[in-house]
């Protein structure tokens, strides 16, 4: 019988990383700043919340982060520019961000890892049920993954991931999950979560990506929880504990903070934490973008031949 829980209204965005995988670039703009075609990364990660009805927003930030606070604010001098001019379209695009949600900013201060970040929105999430989206992972909008981990919260409670099922050689960069079947296709039950194990050792090839759906209590794990790999509080390890604590139905029976369940998601997604794939998410991007696909896509086929004569 599907359960009553509380509406999923809160969206947490962890934007306090440095972003040294892309200097110089970072150094002074934030990694989450870089753009994707002509929108921000950030951007779609905030879209993608609103689009799940999620309008509330806490970004959890760090030094140098200003420019993402600037983005989704107004900036009347610009605004009146081209609304001086004339010039509707870019109007409509600039105020487009600053409309998107209400959007709540707090320090991390200290990196001590994504825990940490997570825990630093406890005040803000008090004892609802709320979202983390990373923002190195882009979600097509045609694949409403967060919409479904919302569903599937709502109907089996506690806390939900998304995984993604690959080539087990790759395992040892992601979180891993232990699974079982439920008599939904695309979901299982997390009973068992690993950080970066290593091939021989990991559980499954099913790799945890940047979307979580999180029960409150996870805070209260999160502050005891002590610090893992690479010296961070690992939210992964908060979410092993609650998996263990809820590895079966009769486990999870009357208890509070709820069982770990996984979408398992076969969707687009753009990765752009690594600088090749980041460049790889613009190329699929532009191409499928109405107003520039056709003429970039003309382009690529005739620089791909050039290549391949060459070669």
């Amino acid at each position: 019988m599907t359960q009553s829980h509380p509406r999923i209204s809160k969206a947490v965005i962890p934007a306090a990383g440095l972003g040294t995988r892309f200097l110089p670039a970072t150094k002074a703009t934030p990694k989450e700043m870089l753009p994707v075609v002509d929108k921000p990364a950030i951007q779609y990660v905030v879209e993608e919340a609103v689009s799940a009805g999620l309008d509330d927003v806490l970004m959890i930030t760090g030094r140098n982060k200003r420019p993402l606070e600037d983005h989704f604010d107004r900036n009347y001098e610009l605004e009146s520019a081209l609304q001086k001019k004339g010039d509707a379209g870019r109007l409509a695009k600039v105020q487009e961000s600053s409309d998107l949600a209400t959007m709540h900013y707090v320090r991390q201060g200290d990196p001590r890892g994504l825990g940490h970040a997570v825990l630093c929105a406890a005040p803000h999430v008090g004892h609802e049920p709320f979202a983390v989206l990373l923002g190195d992972d882009l979600i097509d909008p045609r694949d409403p993954l967060l919409q479904r981990m919302i569903e599937v919260q709502e109907q089996h409670g506690g806390s939900v991931i998304a995984l993604m099922e690959v080539d087990p050689e790759q395992i040892h960069l992601y979180g891993c999950a232990e699974v079982e079947t439920t008599v939904d296709g695309d979901v299982v039950r997390v009973t068992g979560l690993v950080e970066k194990p290593d091939p021989a050792d990991a559980p499954s090839n099913y790799a945890i990506i940047g979307r979580y759906v999180l029960d409150p209590h996870v805070f209260d794990i999160l502050r005891r929880t002590e610090p893992g790999r690479g010296g961070e509080i690992q939210l992964t390890d908060a979410l092993q504990q609650l998996a263990q604590t809820y590895s079966s139905a009769a486990d999870a029976a009357g208890k509070v903070g709820g069982p770990v369940h996984g979408v398992v998601f076969k969707g687009r997604r753009y990765d752009t934490g690594d600088r090749g794939d980041y460049l790889r998410a613009i190329v699929r991007l532009a191409c499928e973008r109405e107003d520039l696909g056709p003429d970039f896509r003309t382009w690529l086929r005739s620089y791909v031949a050039e290549e391949m004569q060459q070669s």
